[in-house]
């Protein structure tokens, strides 16, 4: 079985799990805090490696989480350590993220700007978006800086693509000079 199909399975449970006994936000502080932790290239290898037994992970667990995690969240955990699953937890926490979102109707919208802007801008693209009604009605904006792209900016959410940056209409341009040679129409 697949990763993304593992994770999305083991996800669904926690999250249906977190609903039914109302710890759905504790739950997500939880998995969001995990997810972070498992950027550490070192704690991501000693969850992955078989050499590494499960008591140890566990206790490795106990120390790292206990008390700081809710009791439900440190169970689920246990159970996926009993399993073996521990190498997929990672992927068990994006997807859990991305569940939550879709539960709350929260879009996850990325803008890309080449210079910082002003709060006022943001709100002003924030409010396009929602209007536009392209997105859930909840957003949650990423934003990004990016000097490559000259000047105006890139909106990217779910598989959609908005490119208004100065170096995409500079390539557009490229492109078309490059196909449209000038032929002289004078005749002799």
């Amino acid at each position: 079985m697949s990763v993304q199909r593992i994770a999305s399975r083991y996800a669904k449970s926690l999250i249906d799990l977190a609903q039914e006994q109302g710890k759905l936000e504790r739950v997500l502080e939880d998995v969001q805090s995990f997810k972070e932790v498992s950027k550490n290239r070192d704690f991501l290898l000693m969850l992955k490696s078989p050499v590494v037994k499960a008591d140890t992970k566990e206790r490795v667990f106990n120390q790292l989480f206990g008390g700081k995690y809710d009791e439900m969240t440190m169970a689920f955990l246990r159970i996926l350590l009993r399993k073996g699953r521990e190498a997929a937890l990672a992927e068990i926490a994006h997807e859990y993220i991305l569940q939550y979102k879709v539960i709350k109707h929260i879009s996850t919208v990325k803008l890309i700007t080449a210079a910082p802007m002003s709060a006022e801008g943001v709100a002003a693209i924030k409010a396009k978006i929602l209007a536009s009604g392209a997105t859930q009605a909840n957003i949650e904006l990423v934003t990004e800086v990016d000097p490559n792209l000259v000047g105006g900016f890139v909106i990217q959410f779910e598989d959609k693509l908005y490119d208004a940056s100065v170096a995409h209409k500079l390539g557009i341009m490229k492109q078309n000079f490059k196909g449209n040679l000038y032929i002289s129409q004078i005749m002799a």
